[in-house]
């Protein structure tokens, strides 16, 4: 046995040998068939990464076609905190999860669109799983913010396209810059798009896609961040120890040290050569390393994607630049960079192969794909997670603000307007959108040149309009743009000024049966008219109303009669009320006259109330009807039977009238109140007009503060009533303070267009007030002359207020002045009022009582109705 031992152990070891060699050749030989088919082994890996990355595709492809849109509108009074947007940015982490279990992470993603195309300054839409749609229509902006749901968006393809992603540069733990929230953080964005021209095809969009860290990868990272600090501070160890060594021996070999060495003692504790302790590497700090990754809490990965386009050369490119720049705004140690190689002159990135087919396809079905430095907390992109707030300049596109089109009768002239790039461009509103305007400003602000530069824009399209001016200055200003062949039939001018040596006036019977009124209505504004100038009411005048409304009653009643028995022109007119207070025998000849006419409690009126009022009753009825006779301008346009004025007709046959009263005292004050008062009426009569047969028709009103003086409650009721009626009116005044309290809080709340200039602080407070003082009193004030800031209404949205340069007519419309022809028009324009010499107007009114005598003595039996015959056998 003592003897096997030996032959056992080399046994032994003879075997293990021999496996060690076989293993060694068996590695040998794999190692030589590898190097000789290293291809099938490749080719095999390949088809299998090949095979999933597929599978992955069809996956994510599919979980990507369940996918909702959701489109935020803000208000302009939008303004969230930044508690609010944290939590918006937490809605969209969590929301990135709301994917089926099968889905592929890249799918797993919300998506933030940033997109002008020229239909709005801004578009802002979230974009993520179906599962996610409930979670995100329910914002913590509040009321705020309009949540709806969103359509497809499909481009028409652009001939130029620029591509490219951007990554974060810099220190890759390092926070970006925080940016504040006023002014917006978009607002570089934003300015950076403001230039984009749709007609030529431009279109910018932005695409941020927010993705749930993994756990998986986020301690990779860490792990990958802090093996490369130590690594860094070895390398930095080394390097310091390294530049010792050279610093000691440098010391050693110098003469100096060889000296100090001859005269020490070599032997003591001090001699031979120094010691040198290379200096041990700095311990890391994973909490200072690690920066914003130190944390799990509200860290995600994204995503950012750009693509710019545009049917013009060079402007596609010009606008990638200029994101680019804004996006430089979020920079600080970290910021974003666009990701591919520049040689030279070119760029390789997203727009080159290899990587634009993975963009296109990420673009396309929203894969979110980040690269590994692109981790964010959510604070970073607070400026990302809203809609634009109320800090942010939006421009004005021509979406949003159409183009003014000379001979449009679908747009209304509201001024010019300056884009960021310096072009410039007439606007306008939508007619049909135009209600009610008002412009406030001082004196020569521009509020006129503006409001006939609107005017004669909608006349030239075939729109119809009164415009009242009591200063007769804009009727002048107007005419060599106006004075064109096809206006020429269409443009009327009552003009109660009486200038030159042989002044034309017009006429007009406000009691006049003539124009088909109806008596109760005429004698209802006159009335109304009377007592809105002279300020009469129930309660301080009640006589008075009542002689006057009875007295108009039973000439009403006469007007009637004689339209029916063919003699328009012996109709009454209001100097008569004096002859039917003052004189028995034509009242007597009146009264019976019309006695068939009248309802029971007015004849009952007639006969036992009126014999008992004493003389001095009528004082306050015939003064005014006594001033109005007096001059003799108002004397010859009031007091013709057959009056050729008619609002309601012009109305409906598109008449251009331009109404000049004679000044603002308190006859002309009354003969506006009378006119205005008559507008009501004629626009109120339109109900009997189905509401599509309705013709459009626009009263401009300058200087309000004169005009409202005479009919307060008149104005009032226009602002409130004529939307109905689809009459709209345009107020300018210089003080809205001076207006009576019922004109100022209608005009207020009905405007759909609200302008001012230039002016006092204290006088345009009232109008930046209704636009919470953005911009301020102050920065209006100091406008110059014919800038307004307006406030407008498009698509049912309120746009602005933007600052327009007001139309200078001699600029605006140099194309179409016609001063040769002005004669010609000043000549129709009385024509077609048929205005008639001063002299023969006044003689034909003196005469007219004699007539109308003549008329009811000659007539009276006839007019009698049979017995039992009831009023609307008449009709």
């Amino acid at each position: 046995m003592d003897g096997a031992a030996p032959y056992l152990t080399d046994s032994v070891s003879v075997t293990d040998t021999g496996q060690v060699l076989g293993l060694l050749c068996a590695l040998a030989n794999a190692a030589d068939w590898f190097s000789g088919h290293w291809y099938l082994p490749a080719l095999a890996i390949a088809a299998a990464t090949a095979a999933a990355e597929t599978a992955v595709r069809r996956l994510a492809a599919k979980a990507s076609a369940e996918r909702m849109a959701l489109e935020l509108v803000p208000n302009r009074h939008f303004e969230p905190s930044l508690e609010e947007i944290f939590r918006r940015g937490v809605q969209l982490a969590r929301a990135s999860t709301s994917m089926p279990w099968w889905a592929p992470r890249r799918s797993k993603a919300v998506q933030i669109r940033l997109r002008v195309d020229g239909s709005s300054p801004l578009r802002y839409r979230i974009e993520g799983p179906a599962g996610g749609q409930r979670l995100l229509s329910i914002t913590p902006f509040g009321p705020d913010v309009t949540v709806h749901t969103a359509r497809p968006i499909t481009d028409k393809p652009r001939t130029h396209t620029v591509r490219a992603e951007f990554v974060l540069r810099g220190r890759p733990t390092a926070p970006l810059r925080e940016v504040p929230l006023s002014p917006d953080p978009l607002q570089p964005l934003v300015d950076a798009v403001s230039d984009l021209r749709a007609e030529l095809g431009d279109l910018a969009e932005l695409r941020l896609d927010i993705q749930r860290a993994p756990k998986w990868a986020l301690r990779a990272r860490r792990l990958q961040l802090l093996s490369a600090a130590r690594r860094r501070e070895r390398r930095e160890a080394q390097r310091a120890a390294r530049w010792l060594r050279q610093d000691a021996a440098g010391i050693e070999d110098s003469l100096t040290w060889q000296l100090q060495q001859l005269v020490s003692d070599r032997s003591g504790p001090g001699g031979g050569r120094r010691l040198v302790m290379p200096p041990v590497p700095r311990r890391i700090e994973p909490a200072e390393e690690l920066g914003k990754l130190a944390d799990d809490d509200h860290l995600v990965r994204v995503q950012l994607l750009v693509m710019c386009a545009s049917n013009t050369e060079g402007r596609a490119q010009a606008r990638l630049a200029q994101l680019q720049a804004a996006l430089d705004v979020f920079g600080g140690r970290s910021r974003w960079a666009m990701r591919g190689w520049r040689i030279g002159p070119w760029r390789i990135g997203a727009d080159h192969w290899p990587t634009r087919r993975g963009f296109e396809r990420r673009w396309k079905l929203g894969h979110c794909q980040p690269p590994r430095a692109n981790w964010v907390r959510l604070e970073e992109l607070a400026g990302l997670l809203k809609p634009p707030t109320v800090h942010c300049r939006l421009p004005v596109l021509a979406a949003s603000l159409p183009t003014f089109e000379f001979g449009n009768p679908d747009l209304l002239l509201q001024g010019l307007y300056r884009t960021p790039d310096g072009r410039q461009r007439m606007v306008a509103t939508y007619a049909e959108e135009t209600l009610f305007e008002v412009g406030v400003g001082k004196a020569g602000g521009g509020k006129t040149e503006r409001a006939l530069a609107q005017a004669i824009g909608w006349a030239h399209a075939g729109g119809g309009l009164l415009f009242i001016d009591p200063h007769r200055d804009s009727w002048p200003r107007a005419l060599p743009f106006l004075a064109h062949d096809h206006l020429m039939d269409r443009i009327a001018l009552v003009d109660l000024n009486g200038l030159g040596p042989d002044p034309r006036i017009s006429s007009w019977n406000p009691l006049g049966m003539h124009h088909s009124q109806k008596a109760h209505e005429v004698v209802e504004a006159v009335a109304d008219a009377f007592a809105s100038a002279l300020a009469w009411d129930d309660a301080s005048a009640p006589r008075a109303l009542t002689i006057l409304t009875a007295a108009l009653t039973v000439l009403a009643a006469v007007n009637e009669a004689a339209c029916r028995a063919g003699r328009p022109t012996d109709q009454a007119t209001l100097f008569h009320v004096r002859a039917l207070l003052t004189d028995p025998a034509f009242r007597a000849a009146a009264l019976k006259a019309v006695a068939g006419r009248l309802d029971e409690e007015t004849r009952a009126w007639w006969q036992t109330i009126f014999p008992t009022l004493p003389a001095d009753a009528f004082a306050v009825v015939l003064n005014p009807l006594a001033r109005l006779a007096a001059n003799p301008v108002t004397r010859a346009f009031l007091g013709q039977p057959d009056g050729v004025y008619n609002i309601r007709t012009a109305m409906d046959t598109r008449m251009v009238v331009w109404v000049c009263p004679g000044g603002n005292g308190p006859t002309d004050r009354l003969v506006t109140a009378l006119l205005a008062r008559d507008l009501l009426r004629a626009v109120r009569s339109r109900r009997d007009t189905p509401e599509n047969e309705r013709i459009p028709f626009r009263a401009y009103f300058d200087e309000l503060i004169t005009l409202t003086g005479a009919a307060p409650e008149t104005i009032a009721a226009m602002f409130e009533d004529f939307r109905k009626y689809k009459c709209q009116v345009h107020g300018m005044t210089q003080l809205l303070a001076r207006l009576p309290t019922p004109v100022r809080l209608s005009l207020l709340q009905n405007a759909s267009t609200l302008a001012t200039t230039a002016g006092s602080k204290s006088a345009i407070a009232p109008v930046t007030a209704e636009w919470g003082d953005n911009p301020s009193p102050d920065r209006v004030a100091v406008m110059e002359r014919f800038e307004h800031y307006v406030s407008m209404n498009v698509h049912g949205h309120r746009v602005g207020p933007v600052q327009l340069r007001g139309p200078h007519l001699d600029t605006l419309y140099a194309a179409h002045t016609r001063p040769r022809q002005v004669p010609a028009l000043e000549r129709a324009a009385l024509a077609n009022a048929e205005a008639l010499p001063l002299d023969q107007l006044t003689s034909r009114a003196a005469t007219q009582t004699s007539r109308l005598t003549a008329f009811l003595t000659q007539h009276t039996p006839a007019l009698s109705p049979p017995p039992g015959l009831v009023e609307k056998d008449y009709q």
